[in-house]
Parts: C-alpha cells; sequence; structure tokens
C-alpha cells in the first residue's frame, strides 16, 4: 500500500475560501472511497477568530455545516509534509519552505469576506469544482 497524498488547504484567516475546499475536499473524499490514500490539512497563516458568517451561510444552501469549524494555524511542518499546497490567493510565502518537496498551486480566489451572498455563492461554486477537478487528478494518479 502506497502512503496517502497529502493535501494542503491553505489561506491567511483560514476562515473562507480554505474552510470551504477543505469542506468540499473532505466530501469528494469520502464519496470516492479515498480516504485511506488522501490525507486534508487546512489552516491558515493568520487565522481568524470565527469562519465568516455569510461562508458558513452559503455553505448551508448546499448542505455543508461550517457553524462548528474554527480556524486553525496551519504548522511548518503540515506544509513541509504535504505533496501539495492550494493557496486560494493569498500571499503563498509564508507557507512554502525553501527545501520543500511538494507542490504548490494558487488558485487565485476572491476572498469572501464581506462579500454578497450571490459573490460568495460564485466563489462556492468555484471551489467546488476546481476541488472536484483535483481529486479527478489525484486519483488518476493513483
Amino acid at each position: 500500500m502506497t502512503d496517502p497524498t497529502t493535501v494542503a488547504l491553505v489561506c491567511v484567516q483560514n476562515a473562507g475560501r480554505s474552510q470551504m475546499a477543505y469542506a468540499f475536499a473532505d466530501r469528494e473524499r469520502a464519496d470516492r472511497g479515498l480516504e485511506d490514500d488522501i490525507e486534508l490539512v487546512t489552516g491558515g497563516t493568520d487565522p481568524a477568530d470565527h469562519v465568516h458568517a455569510e461562508v458558513v451561510e452559503t455553505m448551508q444552501e448546499v448542505g455543508i455545516d461550517l457553524s462548528g469549524r474554527t480556524p486553525r494555524e496551519v504548522t511548518f511542518e503540515e506544509i513541509q509534509n504535504a505533496d501539495y499546497v492550494i493557496t486560494m490567493g493569498c500571499s503563498a510565502e509564508d507557507v512554502c519552505p525553501a527545501g520543500w518537496a511538494g507542490e504548490n498551486r494558487d488558485w487565485d480566489l476572491t476572498d469572501p469576506d464581506g462579500k454578497s451572498a450571490e459573490d460568495v455563492a460564485q466563489i462556492r461554486d468555484e471551489i467546488e469544482q476546481r476541488v472536484a477537478a483535483l481529486f479527478d487528478e489525484l486519483e488518476a494518479a493513483r
């Protein structure tokens, strides 16, 4: 059996985009039966106190409850051990250590904080599509 592939979904505050990405990734992993094959990490370089209210509301529309989630700080070790580090459009300089062998991708997503419900829903839907495409790729690579 091969080691699990580790995917880190990282943002500065870990209060919006990375929380949505983590929730969709967790659902994809379960739906595809990849719990033993893919490890997920999420966190922020400067985490907020809570997940943005508009993000919680928008995710509830698609049946995902983020109300109990708390932003957390991502550690250097988590990033260093990840096969993929996906940043959400915030600077990756703080999360990509020199000598790290993994792959970094920046999804360049708009920050949902303070945006209208319609804008947050568009960001959510783009994240959902990107996560599904990432899982297609990861599944094909296994």
